[in-house]
């Protein structure tokens, strides 16, 4: 593989693994949200925000470590043929198969980017009672979707030199 395409693939694992792991400390965040929701509702009178801010910090979870769970082949996989195939001819559907997960990648970050850009110039607002501004959480879903999207495509390289018997 040329030298830039060894690079393209460092740099996106490298940014994928810093995100990702900042990502999984989320969670934590979300759980405090949703105690703190527990509690008010309990002691006091319960917090408009707690509900739509989990929510949206699960988006972000999910998102922002998509592309270092494919990264970490994580995701989960139906096997009734894969693991009875050779590793070349694996790394060969492995490439057909990202290469439709691109497609659908970038026309998710396409429509994101749309969404994104709506919610900016109109100043879109949640329908709930809270109505927080939508554009920061769509930021992050559309930077959730790049990621995605350049780990996809990092992803299908490694499938390519697999397949010619190389390591990425």
């Amino acid at each position: 593989m040329p030298r830039a395409i060894r690079v393209f693939v460092r740099a996106v694992d490298a940014l994928n693994r810093v995100i990702g792991r900042f990502a999984m400390y989320l969670i934590f965040a979300m759980l405090g949200v949703l105690l703190y929701s527990s509690i008010s509702k309990t002691f006091a009178d319960p917090a408009l925000w707690t509900l739509e801010t989990a929510q949206f910090l699960m988006v972000a979870y999910f998102l922002l470590g998509g592309g270092y769970s494919m990264q970490l082949d994580a995701h989960v996989r139906m096997d009734l043929l894969y693991s009875h195939w050779q590793p070349r001819t694996q790394a060969i559907m492995d490439a057909l198969t990202v290469g439709f997960l691109i497609f659908y990648l970038a026309l998710l970050l396409y429509g994101g980017i749309s969404s994104t850009q709506y919610a900016l110039e109109y100043g879109e607002t949640s329908y709930s009672s809270w109505s927080p501004r939508m554009a920061p959480i769509k930021i992050i879903m559309t930077i959730g979707v790049a990621l995605m999207l350049l780990q996809a495509i990092a992803t299908f390289f490694k499938d390519l030199a697999a397949a010619r018997g190389e390591q990425l």
